[in-house]
């Protein structure tokens, strides 16, 4: 469809340089409640370490490998954009509308989606290719609240089979 794909990995460096100060909020919640740099095992068994760039746990699945021209870049904060190329990229390519995928939605994906919203980009959040890990079994999800922001303040919100039907009949 001509549509320039861009994947956000998260990731650390070996050295966790880039997890923040020593006192960081952001530093604290990664290595307690998520366990960057802790080792474990890969399906394959080895051993690698968790969120560590260029390991296992920070590779993109094969059913959505990266083709050549895709764009792929590590981010090391929720948002895509914080202290990364993505601006620098989307602005050399001319792309001003984003759709959004990605994993918990109301985390990394809202963060995104807001920072593009302040950069001026219009967004389209697909509710059925995001996923929401934190609270999902709680009676208000995560998820449907970032719905209902996105749609109200940042942007759009499709689902998958439609944004693709309105994209066919453009094309028509």
């Amino acid at each position: 469809m001509g549509i320039k794909i861009v994947y956000l990995k998260m990731g650390y460096r070996s050295d966790l340089s880039d997890l923040g100060a020593p006192d960081a909020k952001n530093r604290a919640l990664h290595l307690q409640r998520l366990g960057v740099g802790q080792a474990s095992k890969g399906p394959d068994g080895k051993e690698y370490r968790v969120l560590i760039r260029d390991t296992w746990g920070t590779d993109i699945v094969t059913e959505l490998k990266p083709q050549v021209e895709d764009i792929v870049m590590y981010k090391h904060r929720f948002s895509g954009f914080y202290q990364t190329d993505l601006d620098l990229e989307l602005k050399k390519a001319g792309i001003n509308h984003l759709i959004v995928t990605g994993c918990t939605t109301s985390i990394c994906v809202e963060s995104t989606i807001r920072d593009a919203f302040f950069r001026d980009y219009l967004c389209v959040l697909l509710t059925d290719c995001t996923s929401e890990p934190i609270a999902h079994d709680a009676p208000g999800s995560n998820h449907d609240a970032t719905l209902f922001l996105t749609e109200l303040m940042c942007g759009w919100v499709s689902t998958s089979e439609l944004f693709l039907s309105a994209t066919v009949a453009l094309e028509a």
